[in-house]
């Protein structure tokens, strides 16, 4: 960095020591975390990688912590980081006149040779436009010349990258690990030999799970092969402040064979890929030595599906105990609940997700457990002495009856009943929550209509009357962004300018309930002339998807028969028994 570059980096560290004392959290932006990289190595390629939502989030996604290390341990590369800063931090950027800016050595976000973004959640996808605002970046992609770096995006929310597309020169479908590094090192070789950005969009546009979307080619997901050889940091950073998963974490595998036809993760993260026992052991003895953190997660789509959990449970509980470090587990099946692989270690609450309060619907959504799994998963907590129940139930769902609703209110009565049978007087606390079905792409109810809000709040209305019993709770997620998010979840290329124009209304970390604001959304749609309505009715079965151009790796045509079974009330089994057929193998064999 030399000349008026570097007099302009200074000047912005300089006004930012000022800034910093005037801001709400100034540990979300000073940087200088313990584990950080060597920002110092000489290198070809500077990437900045953004995620959309504030530092607390970003720190805790293990998918961006996975690639700003693998980045950073890559020749030739340094990795720096960027989250979307909040309100009261923006406000004086803009005042001060400088531009956002990386954590790591404060240089304008314009400085570097590529920019990644992370999209989460499709509420997050007004802060794209509110980062590249404060960049001093324009929107769309088409109006960036030469002098701006690519700007790529990838995370969860690439199933469907039609709404977002135009901000972007690049969308990564997939894996990260994969086509991220891939495309970082192409980059790097074009800008070498002084490439233009097209040229390089066009080669891109030939690697796996990479969607160009001025070229709209067609592409297929990025699939890592062998999670025991693929990257995974264990000396990663620890943050400057409380963050939302304040904790390490080891990844078990990935893809679910369960096959919930609501859920849209189960299907993304095929085909199925263990790590071996040998392998997390190891990563976790890493962690807990190189990050001092005094909880360790176990993580996957439905963890308690992996098939040597015990074995894994036994050997890290001995590695944790020595550290003095809690083993922490998600929410699990009904079906999978073996009490002793979780004594001593959830202590005394338990998380369930029967998703649905009647066999009939949950047969419809194809969760495969039935009554005399939920009454046994129970009756054993109820013996381990469980204080705490939390159940997570989806309203809305389609052929749901109030029939349906009240099985939930069923279940609460069920559990309060077995722990009377216990003979405890310890006191049991319920918490019921319960979302709103969002009809998303790549599952096989993605042509279902969303119902209206009316629905919504009637259900919601019900569940709150029902469930006024002693020590039980209920909470419930709101009715008008659950709306915004299957918009922009089934939207196509129109929604673009929808989503510039909220962001210019005002909405900004629509994802935090007190930043949402549904009419400036409904202001958004009809002053940039977007019908909405089309992507809430759902779509004919012959119908071309937005998000048909992108190979996911499971079929159509395995979608639609899941949903004609879902209509005729028949499950399909776990696909850990036997293969179903749902195409993921193309991409790469299942592990399992």
């Amino acid at each position: 960095m030399r000349g008026a570059s570097a007099a302009r980096h200074r000047q912005m560290r300089d006004k930012l020591k000022d800034i910093l004392l005037q801001v709400q959290k100034p540990a979300r932006y000073v940087g200088g975390e313990y584990n950080l990289p060597d920002m110092d190595k000489e290198c070809s390629e500077r990437v900045l990688l953004c995620f959309s939502d504030k530092y607390e989030v970003g720190m805790s996604n293990i998918g961006t912590r996975i690639l700003y290390h693998m980045l950073n341990d890559t020749d030739g590369v340094v990795c720096e980081r960027c989250y979307a800063p909040d309100l009261d931090m923006a406000e004086l950027l803009r005042k001060n006149s400088l531009p956002l800016f990386s954590l790591e050595t404060k240089r304008d976000a314009k400085q570097f040779d590529l920019i990644g973004f992370s999209i989460g959640f499709e509420l997050q996808f007004t802060n794209v436009v509110y980062m590249l605002d404060l960049m001093g970046v324009p929107y769309y992609a088409d109006q960036r010349g030469e002098e701006y770096p690519p700007i790529v995006a990838g995370g969860p929310c690439v199933v469907n990258p039609m709404p977002f597309a135009p901000f972007f020169d690049a969308v990564l479908i997939g894996e990260g690990e994969k086509n991220l590094k891939e495309l970082t090192l192409l980059h790097m070789q074009c800008r070498e030999g002084k490439v233009s950005k097209a040229e390089f969009l066009q080669r891109a546009s030939k690697l796996d799970g990479v969607y160009v979307p001025s070229l709209n080619n067609r592409t297929k997901r990025a699939v890592v092969k062998d999670l025991d050889k693929a990257y995974y940091p264990t000396k990663v950073l620890v943050p400057n402040c409380d963050i939302v998963h304040d904790r390490s974490s080891i990844e078990l595998f990935r893809g679910c064979a369960n096959g919930c036809r609501f859920c849209q993760a189960g299907f993304y993260y095929r085909p199925i890929r263990e790590r071996s026992v040998d392998t997390l052991v190891r990563q976790a003895c890493e962690l807990m030595d190189n990050t001092g953190y005094d909880e360790l997660g176990l993580l996957s789509l439905s963890t308690s599906d992996y098939s040597q959990l015990k074995e894994l449970v036994d050997k890290i509980k001995v590695e944790a105990d020595k550290r003095k470090v809690k083993v922490a587990l998600p929410s699990l099946r009904l079906d999978s609940f073996e009490a002793e692989i979780y004594d001593g270690i959830q202590g005394a609450s338990l998380t369930f997700a029967p998703e649905a309060g009647t066999q009939r619907l949950r047969d419809v959504i194809n969760k495969n457990i039935n009554e005399e799994d939920i009454l046994t998963s129970l009756t054993t907590a109820m013996k381990y002495g469980v204080k705490n129940v939390k159940l997570y139930f989806i309203i809305g769902l389609p052929t749901e009856s109030e029939e349906d609703l009240q099985g939930i209110v069923d279940i609460v009565h069920l559990i309060k009943k077995l722990h009377a049978q216990c003979g405890t007087s310890k006191l049991l606390n319920i918490t019921v929550s319960t979302s709103v079905f969002i009809p998303k792409p790549l599952t096989p109810f993605q042509w279902e209509s969303q119902i209206t809000i009316e629905q919504m709040r009637q259900k919601q209305a019900f569940m709150r009357e029902k469930l006024r019993i002693k020590n039980v709770k209920y909470s419930w997620h709101g009715a008008e962004s659950s709306v915004i998010e299957a918009i922009l979840a089934r939207g196509d290329r129109s929604l673009a300018k929808a989503i510039v124009k909220a962001y210019e209304l005002g909405c900004v970390f629509d994802s935090w309930s007190e930043n949402f604001y549904y009419d400036r959304w409904m202001a958004a749609f009809e002053q940039s002339g977007v019908d909405y309505q089309k992507f809430l009715d759902g779509f004919a079965e012959d119908e071309e998807l937005p998000w048909d151009i992108v190979d996911n790796g499971v079929t159509k045509s395995y979608l639609l028969n899941e949903r004609h079974k879902a209509y005729a009330e028949q499950s399909t089994p776990n696909c850990l028994d036997k293969c179903n057929g749902c195409g993921a193998n193309r991409l790469e064999r299942c592990r399992i």
